[in-house]
């Protein structure tokens, strides 16, 4: 079977590029190993912001701040064009890590991002269910957040009715070349051919890059999180202290995330990480003593040495191309990561700079 582009991975990056150059008039595949949007992408917060921003690496800066742009536009035109509702919402992010008030006032500065300080006395007019404070707490108002279970499933429909075709449980063996260019890959349901190939296979791109490795390894690091069940409007805002975050869902629910355990391939869950998670989250937020845990679930992230996702041409082989390595902002830098590499493949100018992101650096 033959097409335009192949892309292999159906998280939130291979379903963000195969609209991008869907719209772009290319024929697309998406082979995923598994289910759809069903790992790293379906387990993450969908927090549309790193989570102390100021610690985040000018490139990827960019790819956030280009992406929160976008995502009002993108997730009304999913709803419009499936009737899914991705659940944007702009709940704002309080953090309770007082000693980053510096850096935190400087990249406002810098960057024309919305801080302030909230002294403890008027904290609870923000955020009724947090903890008192013993001192002042960030609050950064635009944060906005999405559903990312039901953004995937969005995407999904929202590319079928384009015409893009998606096949499930094909796991990609190789990339298949010959004459120092990409013709196809390998998969467990046979082979396809294509001229150009996306690997945006999250965790597992250096697997299927071993013949053709990147400079530096791209690894998975698991991350665990548990679904607290309480009644609708009990959270309103997004919380976090020392890595711990709690996320609220609008039928109520409250993700509490997430650890950072790099133990390889592993994607089980552990009562450690329950107890954990749990402890912080109460202690945060008291009331959800009262409340029970729901589920837990685990989750591998994509994470490059550098912490800057790998985006553009694969400097060994013409027409494969790489867009992996988010680590934990593959949902908040995913609409900037599929643009920018549509832009390269279709040779248009970039939305960004693309020599932070290369494949060679």
């Amino acid at each position: 079977m033959a097409t335009d582009c192949i892309i292999t991975g159906g998280g939130v990056i291979g379903l963000l590029v195969a609209r991008e150059l869907s719209r772009a008039g290319q024929s697309v595949v998406i082979l995923e190993r598994g289910e759809i949007g069903r790992e790293s992408s379906w387990a993450g917060g969908g927090i549309l912001s790193p989570l102390y921003p100021w610690q985040t690496s000018a490139p990827v800066e960019a790819l956030v701040r280009w992406s929160q742009d976008c995502f009002p536009v993108l997730t009304e035109e999913l709803r419009i064009g499936t009737g899914i509702d991705s659940e944007w919402v702009r709940s704002g992010l309080l953090i309770f890590d007082t000693e980053h008030r510096d850096e935190a006032l400087e990249w406002a500065l810098r960057t024309g991002a919305a801080v302030e300080i909230v002294e403890p006395r008027y904290l609870k007019e923000i955020e009724p269910q947090a903890a008192e404070a013993s001192s002042a707490v960030l609050w950064l108002p635009q944060v906005a957040q999405v559903r990312n279970p039901r953004l995937l499933r969005a995407l999904r429909v929202f590319l079928e009715k384009a015409g893009v075709l998606i096949i499930e449980h094909a796991e990609v063996l190789s990339v298949l070349s010959g004459d120092s260019r990409v013709t196809g890959v390998k998969t467990s349901k046979g082979d396809f051919s294509a001229d150009k190939v996306v690997v945006a296979s999250g965790a597992w791109t250096g697997q299927l890059l071993k013949p053709f490795p990147l400079k530096r390894a791209i690894t998975p690091v698991r991350g665990q999180i548990l679904l607290v069940q309480t009644p609708s409007g009990f959270l309103r805002r997004i919380l976090l202290k020392q890595d711990c975050y709690l996320v609220p869902r609008l039928d109520g629910r409250v993700l509490v995330g997430s650890t950072v355990e790099h133990v390889g391939f592993d994607k089980s869950i552990t009562k450690e990480a329950n107890t954990s998670l749990l402890t912080w989250a109460r202690h945060i937020v008291p009331a959800l003593t009262e409340y029970p845990v729901e589920r837990q679930w685990a989750g591998l992230r994509p994470h490059s040495a550098s912490g800057v996702p790998y985006i553009g041409p694969h400097p060994e082989l013409e027409g494969l191309f790489v867009n992996a390595g988010h680590f934990r902002n593959g949902v908040a830098a995913g609409p900037a990561s599929a643009r920018l590499l549509a832009d390269l493949m279709v040779e248009r100018e970039p939305i960004l700079p693309p020599g932070p992101y290369s494949p060679e650096r």
